[in-house]
């Protein structure tokens, strides 16, 4: 499966907050943002400039964004970026979405991800400012 694949502009932080903290209004913004609340905690995932010091916080990803809208039920779309990622040793973060799946990978690792991807036969753009 080859896929066209946007790399959103900017970089993100991945957050760990109290699994009773409210959703704080710096996780809110214009740019792509996730938020999943457990029992053992909230994450969020926002432009990595909106995070105040002092949050707990794994910074520098890059976010690709598979474009889609793909169905609910296809199968093998997330893996098909994830596969040529592992084989390049890229670490990698998945969140879903309705319409479509976006991956994390760490700024330091995106050429080799870049590379793994092309290889891979998928078309990746950078998008935004």
């Amino acid at each position: 499966m080859q896929l066209d694949i946007d790399m959103l502009a900017g970089l993100y932080a991945i957050c760990r907050l109290a699994p009773d903290a409210p959703i704080p209004a710096w996780a809110r913004g214009a740019e792509f943002t996730a938020i999943a609340c457990t029992p053992e905690e909230v994450s969020v995932v926002c432009a990595e400039e909106r995070v105040p010091p002092g949050v707990r916080a794994s910074r520098g990803w890059c976010v690709l964004k598979l474009r889609g809208p793909f169905d609910l039920t296809a199968v093998g779309v997330l893996a098909s970026v994830a596969q040529p990622l592992a084989n390049a040793g890229v670490s990698v973060m998945a969140i879903a979405t309705f319409d479509t799946d976006y991956v994390l990978v760490r700024n330091e690792q995106l050429a080799s991800a870049m590379a793994a991807l092309g290889a891979a036969g998928h078309m990746v753009r950078t998008v935004g400012p």
